[in-house]
């Protein structure tokens, strides 16, 4: 799919967008509130919007999921069936969207994102205390996964803090673990979502490959400032663009 308003100005705009994504994923997460309005607010249509910002974003959770799986943070026998399950539920998301009217999304879009905005705002501080399990381990693979895949393969935003936090208090785990586990299902929901949107022509290539260039320089960049700005921080960034943006792109 092709965009014809790509200009050099918009392309800047949106590597930049990219490239601040791609820092604060490394650092707090919540990237994802930054690039579907910046892609939005572009004049891509809301589909598109939404087909190539998985493209862009699979490069960040790909490269978590080969650290997490390298650094031995999770085991490729703990994840291989959840990553599944949150393939098909994505999937089923994603194929849904496809049949949903676009002019709705374009309303719906700013309001799931102001509120995923709101919860990074309001969320309490994360602890490592341990957790009582309130689901059992196949009942989570089999409703809960599923069902945030599906949410990621219909909106998408705030997916992997929704793996974390269902994690943490469905399942007991500490904050590290259920982090590390939410980067490899996060995975599996963008390259499930990806490849529905591939083939429903939803993606525009060109765009998509200058902002996973912004992704891999901001990655980069957070990985060297890892532990060296308080998170607490970041999260108040994250949430100031967000509503910064919404506020533009309503208004555009």
């Amino acid at each position: 799919m092709e965009f014809a308003s790509l200009t050099i100005e918009v392309a800047l705009f949106l590597f930049t967008i990219a490239l601040v994504a791609g820092f604060l994923d490394t650092l707090a997460g919540g990237g994802g509130l930054l690039t579907l309005p910046a892609l939005m607010m572009s004049g891509i249509p809301p589909l598109a919007a939404l087909g190539t910002n998985k493209l862009q974003s699979s490069m960040g959770t790909a490269t978590a999921t080969v650290m997490m799986l390298r650094g031995r943070r999770v085991r490729w026998q703990q994840v291989k069936y959840l990553m599944l399950s949150a393939f098909i539920g994505s999937v089923i998301g994603t194929v849904i969207l496809q049949f949903i009217d676009a002019q709705m999304l374009t309303v719906v879009i700013p309001i799931v994102i102001s509120i995923i905005g709101l919860y990074f705002l309001f969320t309490p501080t994360i602890d490592e205390d341990n957790k009582v399990e309130k689901v059992s381990s196949a009942n989570y693979k089999k409703f809960v996964v599923p069902l945030i895949g599906c949410y990621d393969g219909i909106f998408g935003p705030g997916t992997g803090s929704f793996f974390t936090l269902a994690g943490r208090a469905l399942r007991g785990q500490k904050f590290l673990e259920a982090t590390a586990i939410a980067k490899t299902l996060n995975f599996a929901t963008n390259i499930a979502s990806l490849i529905i949107f591939i083939f429903a022509g939803q993606v525009i290539w060109l765009v998509g490959l200058i902002m996973m260039c912004g992704q891999f320089i901001g990655a980069w960049l957070g990985s060297h400032c890892l532990f060296k700005i308080p998170v607490t921080y970041l999260r108040y960034l994250v949430v100031f663009m967000c509503f910064a943006m919404l506020i533009k792109y309503v208004t555009h």
